[in-house]
């Protein structure tokens, strides 16, 4: 109320000022000129000094988050150091001590904030107007409180003026200045948050969905306070020269012109980035938005270097930083995918699953490492142009993955191997699979392929393999999947680029229990992990004893997307004792038409329940097959299972020393 009676006590004044000017001078422009300072241009009635300190504030507040997350974050990191080191030669028992948090406020700052959705449950499902529309996704409590605590800072910021101790245009140009320094300085963590390299991702260990969520917000507060600073100016200007004057003045004006580019650039980005429209045209969405972004930030630019305004500083940082970030990205591309001596690019490999799924195989040229749990844009300028989509890595080559510890070559020869994917009602499947197999052996395609297959065996260190699931939905993913459905052998050999691996920060190695939860082409997130801490736990070098896999899916033909990985993985050393797997196919045509191969393997024509899950897994000793130590729990699928899992978590997070993570890509 006092911010509102504020601006109507300055417009009453300022419209009081203007009637009483049009009784005693009959001629505007001599008035103006002659009595009233100019406060509609340059730097007059602007408080340089207290738009300074402000900014400080801003950022200070901005940075003092940083430290108590990363703070949090340290002692998070020490404590799980500290559990792998004592528990990694432990057995199931000795690790009795992790079970439990020895403190009473963490498992509450988990369930009430760190946990928490803003209300209820509902957090990451969407909300839908219809199958092809949706709203976007509901923040976090703990996102929603440091959202809102920085929105009201920004708006405290801005209406920080002297009401009634000075001309109402001079309040008015002290508006329009600080809301175009604000905007400028908020455009700092607009853009730093907005990069796939942003230092803060691998600092905090925190995801880039959740900068991506702050990145959305932080725009919208820069449009915003762009508009008042624009309407600041509108009002004075109009005011003192008239709206006639005030229209024309961007006419030759450069100064002008190149703000209100701007402007209407921010306002087309509001509109453009709405959940609604993002998500039903999310390429032409890319497009847009990467273009506008430019235009706008050449605007602003502009803007401030004309006239050298104190701005300025803050603009060169966020135009250095979009540059640096866009330059490091490139190279980083151009390195990863041409070789360096004969000049190889990255070959794809693009196979049709049923289901409607494809397996994408990226061969690059050189060697990397590729963290479990990552994942990687890829580019198929074929289908998409030079649009990138984000994938979880489903597979790669071993030599890829950190070192796990001694080589082991060894394979458990009492493992049930692909039982559960050469059952009857997967026959079907397994003849696609052939299929495409055989095709990717071919003798026509290893001849033309034969300098790089050539390149691949005279190096000690193979060049980096690795696959991901694309499921069809819409744009690339639906063009890829019908392309590959018409190709000879359902199969596509073609070029393409990949950018990454980002991510893979969660280190489940201090942790004796793993309960992950997939969703579909979820499971691709999973399954490197699961190799990497089954191959770990063989050498002793982490503390996973029990790991456990609950997949749920429509049909079973899902099931043959991952077949001839699972396969090595079943084949693994110990997993007959460390994985336990549940596979929930939620289409099924009935309890009978299912049965489990074995007693680690239990296939249901269900829906899954993670509660009923985590409750297996938690109340029982390891004696019984219950959980070991600290428990971690991990999710990557639909919203809607993803908060079930989240629910499910937080009402069993007394229950012992429990710690979730959700992988997700809701931009």
């Amino acid at each position: 109320m006092p911010i509102i009676q504020g601006f109507s006590r300055l417009a009453r004044e300022i419209t009081g000022n203007k009637r009483d000017t049009s009784n005693s001078h009959s001629d505007t422009t001599t008035y103006n000129s002659s009595i009233r300072p100019d406060y509609s241009s340059g730097l007059a009635g602007v408080n340089l000094e207290l738009d300074l300190k402000l900014s400080t504030w801003l950022v200070s507040s901005i940075c003092a988050v940083l430290f108590v997350v990363l703070a949090m974050r340290a002692f998070h990191l020490f404590t799980a150091y500290t559990r792998q080191i004592h528990s990694m030669q432990s057995s199931s028992l000795e690790q009795n001590y992790w079970t439990y948090d020895r403190t009473w406020w963490l498992p509450w700052l988990k369930r009430e904030f760190i946990y928490a959705p803003l209300g209820n449950k509902r957090h990451n499902r969407e909300w839908q107007l219809s199958q092809a529309v949706n709203y976007g996704t509901l923040p976090g409590r703990a996102h929603t409180i440091l959202l809102t605590l920085y929105v009201l800072s920004n708006i405290v910021y801005c209406t920080l003026l002297p009401y009634g101790k000075q001309e109402a245009a001079k309040t008015i140009a002290e508006l329009r200045g600080r809301a175009g320094v604000l905007a400028v300085v908020n455009m700092i963590p607009l853009v730093l948050l907005a990069g796939r390299n942003n230092p803060l991702i691998k600092l905090l260990r925190i995801s880039f969905d959740n900068f991506n969520l702050f990145h959305r917000w932080i725009g919208r507060i820069v449009i915003l306070e762009s508009i008042v600073h624009v309407c600041a100016w509108y009002a004075n200007y109009s005011a003192r020269h008239g709206v006639d004057k005030s229209l024309n003045s961007f006419s030759g004006n450069i100064f002008l012109t190149s703000g209100l580019v701007a402007v209407l650039g921010m306002i087309f980005l509001l509109f453009q980035s709405l959940s609604a429209l993002r998500h039903a045209f999310y390429e032409t969405f890319l497009h847009g938005h990467q273009i506008m972004a430019f235009v706008v930030l050449g605007g602003v630019y502009i803007h401030l270097d004309v006239e050298k305004l104190p701005a300025l500083p803050y603009m060169n940082m966020v135009v250095g930083g979009w540059i640096v970030e866009r330059i490091l990205r490139l190279v980083w591309i151009l390195w990863l995918n041409i070789g360096y001596k004969r000049r190889e690019t990255t070959k794809v490999i693009i196979e049709a699953l049923p289901g409607e799924a494809c397996r994408v195989t990226f061969q690059l040229p050189r060697h990397t490492i590729i963290r479990p749990g990552s994942h990687v844009y890829a580019y198929l300028p074929k289908f998409s142009w030079w649009m990138s989509h984000p994938f979880s890595v489903a597979w790669t080559n071993p030599e890829s993955e950190p070192p796990t510890g001694p080589l082991v070559a060894d394979r458990d020869e009492n493992s049930e191997g692909s039982s559960l994917l050469n059952k009857e009602t997967l026959d079907h499947a397994i003849v696609e699979e052939g299929l495409v197999s055989a095709a990717l052996k071919s003798p026509n395609y290893l001849e033309r392929e034969a300098d790089y297959s050539s390149l691949i065996t005279k190096r000690k260190i193979p060049p980096t393999s690795l696959s991901l699931i694309c499921a069809a939905r819409t744009g690339m993913t639906r063009k890829i999947y019908e392309a590959a459905m018409q190709a000879p052998a359902r199969t596509i050999f073609t070029s393409g680029f990949i950018e990454g691996a980002y991510a893979g920060h969660d280190n489940l190695a201090s942790y004796g229990t793993v309960v992950m939860f997939a969703g579909g082409a979820g499971i691709t997130h999973h399954l490197v992990q699961i190799r990497h801490l089954l191959a770990c736990a063989h050498a002793r070098t982490v503390a996973t004893r029990k790991i456990v896999l609950v997949w749920s899916v429509r049909d079973l033909e899902a099931l043959s997307w991952v077949a001839p990985w699972m396969d090595e993985i079943l084949k693994m050393p110990g997993r007959r004792e460390m994985l336990t797997m549940h596979l929930f196919v939620t289409k099924a045509r009935g309890p009978a038409d299912y049965v489990s191969p074995s007693r680690s393997i239990e296939l249901k024509g269900a829906r899954c329940q993670p509660g009923v899950i985590l409750d297996k897994v938690l109340r029982r000793a390891p004696s019984e097959g219950g959980r070991v130590g600290a428990c971690f729990v991990s999710v990557c699928g639909p919203g809607a299972l993803a908060d079930e899992v989240r629910k499910a978590v937080r009402e069993r997070i007394w229950v012992g020393a429990l710690e979730m993570n959700e992988e997700s890509f809701t931009w």
